[in-house]
């Protein structure tokens, strides 16, 4: 058992729906982990009696928990920032190209092993990730995830209509990831998702087929792309003109559910909302991404009248930044645009709890309640000396905000995941562990 003493700050629920009742805020807080899991989290002074033995480290920031990313693409991060083109021609010009070369194990470790280390380094322990259609692609990224014990779904990419090199078959889709499935399932904090690429990518065969896969594995999600770019959903409605919209393309092969996250979702009709709400299904809100590619701008509150539930991906590589406090102050951005005005505290439930809900993992991670893992960050309001002068003498509720428009990988003082330091720079939290005399009703001790 230990314990860490600092400023904690959580949003377990929706502001948008619970209110102020949302958020926890301890100016000087207790965080106590036993074997990786939070036993405790609220006011130092309350919970003094129960752990007045307990060793802890008193950290200097703000504590809060570990980001969650709803989707990402791992194998572009070589490709991140691409000048030129909208989604279906940065695609063919950018990244298949990058894609195919996951056909060597060995360039899909190194590139798997740099990227988790980066979302560490940014403050992300948590991510359902896009991985390629080649089945090393997802063995490289779980074995890499595994060594660093973080919570990653991800899967291999179905696309027996993608262009050659990046071309599967349903009949090779089918065994590569049930034998993926069955090789990974239960093993530390990974998780599997069915992965078709998107509608114009895989033929009505393969969506069938992948509609099959999820009905036979209750434990895995599915995680593809929805209505993201005008140019791609005029193509799915010349190819699938029998369907309602672009989410009944999805809804006929049974892929829309609770257990499905759709990335983007920029142009939705009322009816598609609709049914998202009824069938449980999240959305993941990638804002560089659309702003990016000029996709165009997500519609929150739309998605908030039906009821459906959302979380933020940065999307890297049409994403700009592995950074999910930047992805937030671009959302910010996105709803003012859209007449609607995000609130940091909401903000910061889309980028953890929020997230978490989306990808059925609430149960695990997003808020330090007692029971789940203890995946945290600590954050720096001093980290540039511009977020230095705002944030000196601000309340929370402006140096929250401050944190998400000015910040980025610099304000992430370090990392922890099930309450062991994670962040490839930890030598950064040595000036964390610091003692810090509380008073007699404290026993403090270094460890």
């Amino acid at each position: 058992m230990k314990a860490f003493r600092g400023e904690i700050l959580s949003v377990p629920d929706d502001p948008a729906h619970a209110g102020a009742e949302a958020i926890r805020h301890h100016e000087d807080g207790l965080l106590v982990v036993e074997d990786g899991l939070v036993l405790a989290c609220g006011p130092a002074t309350e919970l003094a009696d129960r752990f007045g033995d307990v060793p802890f480290e008193k950290l200097e920031g703000l504590i809060v928990p570990g980001f969650v990313d709803a989707h990402v693409h791992y194998p572009q991060i070589e490709r991140i920032a691409s000048h030129g083109e909208q989604l279906m021609q940065w695609l063919e010009r950018h990244i298949f190209p990058a894609e195919m070369a996951f056909a060597d194990r060995a360039h899909a470790d190194a590139v798997a092993a740099f990227f988790l280390d980066e979302l560490l380094r940014h403050g992300t322990t948590s991510a359902l990730v896009f991985a390629t259609v080649h089945p090393g692609s997802v063995d490289a990224l779980f074995e890499a995830a595994l060594a660093r014990d973080m919570r990653i779904v991800s899967g291999k990419v179905l696309m027996d209509q993608g262009p050659e090199g990046l071309r599967d078959s349903v009949e090779s889709g089918r065994a590569d990831t049930e034998a993926l499935i069955a090789r990974w399932r239960g093993r530390g904090r990974l998780g599997y998702a069915v992965t078709p690429r998107f509608a114009p990518t895989s033929s009505r065969a393969q969506l069938e087929d992948a509609g099959r896969l999820l009905a036979a594995h209750p434990d895995v999600l599915l995680h593809t792309h929805l209505s993201e770019n005008p140019g791609e959903i005029a193509y799915v409605a010349e190819r699938f003109p029998e369907a309602a919209d672009y989410l009944d393309v999805y809804d006929r092969f049974g892929l829309v559910g609770p257990r499905s996250v759709f990335a983007h979702c920029v142009h939705m009709s009322d009816r598609a909302l609709g049914r998202m709400a009824e069938a449980g299904t999240g959305i993941a809100f990638c804002p560089t991404s659309n702003l990016f590619l000029g996709s165009g701008l997500f519609d929150l509150a739309q998605a908030d009248r039906h009821g459906v539930k959302v979380g933020i991906g940065t999307d890297v590589g049409a994403g700009t930044s592995l950074s999910v406090l930047h992805t937030l102050g671009e959302a910010y951005r996105i709803c003012q645009l859209q007449g609607c005005c995000l609130d940091p505290f909401r903000a910061l439930h889309l980028a953890t709890a929020g997230g978490a809900r989306v990808m059925g993992i609430t149960d695990r991670v997003g808020a330090l309640l007692p029971g789940q893992e203890a995946d945290f960050v600590l954050l720096d309001c001093a980290a540039t000396p511009l977020l230095a002068r705002r944030c000196a003498g601000a309340p929370l509720h402006d140096r929250l905000f401050a944190l998400q428009v000015l910040g980025d990988d610099r304000a992430v003082t370090g990392t922890w995941l099930r309450g062991r330091p994670a962040h490839p720079g930890a030598k950064l939290i040595s000036r964390a562990r610091r003692p810090a005399r509380r008073g007699p009703a404290w026993k403090e001790r270094r460890r």
